[in-house]
């Protein structure tokens, strides 16, 4: 039975967490952890249903899609077939990595198009610039050009319902004319049309800190990889929770960042079989950082 003197014991002990992690607490996450796929890119083309049932008993929640072609759809899935499997396990896809080089480099439309009917099939509301062939990117020129062609493209989306994100590593800080490619284009694209996809690993190899972009540019990070760096060897990831880096305090500042969808990414895995890795992740995330 609650008494009122446990009922004030407990509401004290609430406040005191939340003095003690009020940053954690505002990276609640109201759409679960999601995965990026490519994570499981051995997996998938060998049996695409078994894996996503095992995406989804590892805990999550949405997937990020990456892949797709006209022609073979995903994994041999069509878009639409796709999108049942998810459905069928309760998993949702928010976004998809879909290559533009073609649309930057041409300007032309037709696996701009395949992508948007991609998009539009799965559920998806993000087309996302996974990277960038960096022919297209040599001078500071260059970089102006492509930022005006993301807002150009994310207007097209704009006419779908759909919005336009990119994704980066680590090549967007390379100084180049008293710039950088990930500076022009947060500055010269619009905040209403592009979003960004912070790959939290790939800031921090650059040698850069998340939290000094978040302070810098607010608001625009609708979504965040989060992949940890190894102790040992920066250029392997780790599972979440085991490595260098600091997320409770970099995803303690969710709110000023923008961000609305976690989503974590592995590239390799060492000595442990990968739908352990993400179950592990998954849960670190859930049970240490309150997502």
């Amino acid at each position: 039975m609650t008494t009122r003197r446990t009922f004030l014991t407990q509401a004290g002990l609430a406040a005191a967490g939340m003095v003690l992690a009020p940053n954690l607490l505002s990276a609640k996450s109201p759409n679960g952890v999601g995965l990026q796929l490519y994570s499981l890119r051995d997996q998938l083309p060998k049996d695409p249903k078994g894996v996503i049932a095992k995406v989804a008993l590892a805990g999550y929640k949405e997937v990020e899609t990456f892949g797709y072609s006209k022609q073979g759809g995903f994994w041999g899935l069509s878009a639409k077939e796709f999108s049942g499997l998810l459905k069928s396990h309760g998993l949702k896809t928010p976004s998809g990595h879909y290559g533009l080089d073609e649309f930057f480099g041409t300007g032309k439309m037709d696996q701009f198009d395949s992508y948007i009917e991609s998009a539009l099939a799965t559920g998806q509301t993000y087309i996302i610039v996974p990277s960038l062939n960096h022919n297209l990117i040599k001078t500071a020129a260059d970089f102006k050009t492509i930022a005006d062609k993301l807002n150009k493209a994310a207007e097209v989306l704009k006419t779908h319902g759909l919005k336009l994100g990119y994704h980066n590593h680590n090549f967007e800080w390379k100084e180049t004319e008293g710039t950088t490619f990930y500076d022009t284009i947060l500055n010269h694209t619009d905040p209403k049309l592009v979003n960004m996809e912070m790959d939290i690993y790939w800031v921090v190899r650059a040698g850069k800190n998340p939290v000094d972009i978040f302070k810098k540019h607010p608001g625009r990070f609708t979504f965040v990889h989060v992949k940890d760096m190894d102790k040992t060897n920066n250029e392997l990831n780790t599972e979440i929770g085991t490595g260098t880096i600091d997320f409770k305090t970099i995803l303690g500042q969710a709110k000023l960042a923008g961000i609305k969808h976690f989503i974590v990414e592995q590239e390799n895995f060492t000595n442990i079989d990968p739908y352990k890795s993400i179950a592990q992740s998954s849960a670190y995330l859930k049970n240490k950082l309150y997502l």
